[in-house]
């Protein structure tokens, strides 16, 4: 083990760590072997091999004999639950968050999208005062309870338990008597070609809206998430305002980005 790995190994104290260096090793070299990793880790093989399962899942991976290759398909993966996404690249969601949250200041009014980003912003909200934000995310709204300072309204509608959001006519109306400064919206995948898209129709179609009645659409998302599109979706990466993620984001959606005149925001893990 190299003085790097050493290093690095006893930062990684837990799952959400563990899978965000798997990912780092993936890219880095293209593939990864099971047994390299349960001793790097000091974890059990059927561990390890669960890690790589929950990554095939997120669309990172493809489990190959004895270990895994990083994904490269282009396509995003099955729509995972809140509970998965939550447990994936934790600390730069809430670098993230953290930078979105200072964009919100007093008299702003903001969408929140469903989301486990998004539910990270919630919480940096604690403190902020005279704020007004709407949310389609149960998970949101529950952090927002926190946030005395900010008026906390919620769409309504269905609720879609594998995501914890909120959709339909009802979400949809909700929106319509509104305009607001800004929408931090959470996506499941975004290619410079394809434009933002997300696994759900219904989802997708409340999306729309949010950026109907928003002055600034905000996408904040890791960097995973890029080169990547799923089934349904929600607009052309022409209109939007602003990118917060990684600095793992690919160099040729950066530029392109930016050649767009979309302002992007690199952060660093906390």
């Amino acid at each position: 083990m190299s003085n790097t790995d050493a290093a690095t190994d006893k930062r990684v104290t837990g799952t959400s760590e563990r899978r965000e260096h798997i990912i780092q090793r993936l890219r880095q070299q293209g593939s990864v072997q099971v047994n390299d990793l349960s001793s790097f880790f000091g974890v059990s093989t059927v561990t390890i091999r669960n890690d790589l399962a929950f990554l095939e899942k997120q669309g990172v991976a493809v489990r190959a004999y004895g270990g895994a290759l990083v994904c490269d398909s282009g396509t995003a993966a099955v729509e995972p639950t809140v509970e998965d996404k939550s447990s994936l690249n934790t600390s730069l969601k809430r670098s993230i968050a953290r930078v979105a949250a200072d964009l919100i200041k007093p008299g702003h009014r903001v969408i929140l999208d469903s989301g486990t980003t998004t539910y990270e912003i919630a919480r940096h909200l604690r403190n902020h005062k005279e704020v007004i934000a709407m949310t389609n995310g149960l998970n949101v709204a529950n952090a927002l309870l926190e946030a005395e300072g900010v008026e906390l309204l919620m769409t309504g509608g269905h609720l879609r338990r594998q995501s914890l959001s909120f959709y339909g006519d009802q979400a949809d109306q909700s929106l319509q008597n509104y305009h607001f400064d800004m929408l931090f919206l959470g996506v499941d995948a975004i290619d410079l070609e394809r434009g933002v898209s997300t696994h759900n129709e219904d989802e997708a179609r409340l999306n729309r809206r949010m950026c109907e009645v928003a002055e600034r659409v905000i996408v904040v998302t890791d960097s995973t998430k890029f080169n990547r599109s799923s089934l349904h979706k929600i607009i052309d990466t022409q209109r939007i305002h602003m990118v917060i993620t990684d600095a793992g984001i690919p160099e040729e959606s950066l530029k392109g980005l930016r050649k767009g005149g979309i302002e992007v925001v690199l952060v660093g893990d906390v």
